[in-house]
């Protein structure tokens, strides 16, 4: 299968087969594939963490508005977040990054507003989220991207300090019936010259 052809056939999935489970090396690769994401300057502003165990999911469907049954019944629950605490972000560009981008995040970045220095951190983690939504369409795994979370609520259950979640992605396998998959719901996009331009 082409890549264009897997993202004919991914969707936004709304019901998932809980019996369904995603295979370990599967897991393994797109753990590797968000590491290998990429961000201005290689800054690397985030973390991800994969939640597989059914308590945890439990607690963080209480806090997921509408979106409930897909935490429950999907296999994993990707949360990603970026950094919320600026000066260990500059200690990790220092130690890590050449001097170049280094300059360019003192020179460009740091000068701005708190709000706006994390809005860029935020710019960078959906880099990441477009990848892994990507990544999961070539695997055929399923996948619903969710900002329909309570942040601050999975940062206190997951224990984040240092980061701030933005928003989760529920991975597994689709439930037979569900109504959203592109064989019962023809794909709704706006035709392509009224998206790209050529020039």
């Amino acid at each position: 299968m082409s890549f264009k052809e897997s993202m004919e056939n991914r969707y936004t999935t709304k019901k998932y087969d809980n019996t369904k489970k995603i295979g370990v090396e599967d897991i393994e690769a797109l753990k590797e594939i968000l590491r290998l994401s990429p961000s201005s300057i290689n800054s690397q502003p985030w973390q991800f963490t994969f939640v597989r165990s059914e308590a945890v999911k439990k607690q963080l469907s209480t806090v997921s508005w509408h979106n409930t049954s897909k935490v429950l019944d999907c296999d994993t629950v990707v949360v990603f977040s970026r950094i919320d605490n600026i000066a260990r972000f500059e200690a990790q560009i220092e130690a890590d990054l050449p001097e170049g981008a280094v300059n360019y995040y003192r020179e460009f970045i740091k000068p701005q507003p708190e709000e706006q220095i994390k809005a860029w951190f935020g710019r960078q983690l959906y880099l990441a989220l477009g990848v892994f939504l990507s990544a999961c369409a070539e695997m055929q795994i399923d996948a619903t991207p969710m900002e329909g979370i309570e942040p601050e609520q999975y940062d206190k259950i997951l224990g984040h300090n240092d980061y701030a979640s933005m928003v989760a992605v529920a991975i597994g396998y689709r439930d037979h019936d569900d109504f959203n998959q592109p064989s019962k719901k023809a794909k709704s996009r706006r035709k392509i010259e009224q998206v790209v331009n050529i020039v």
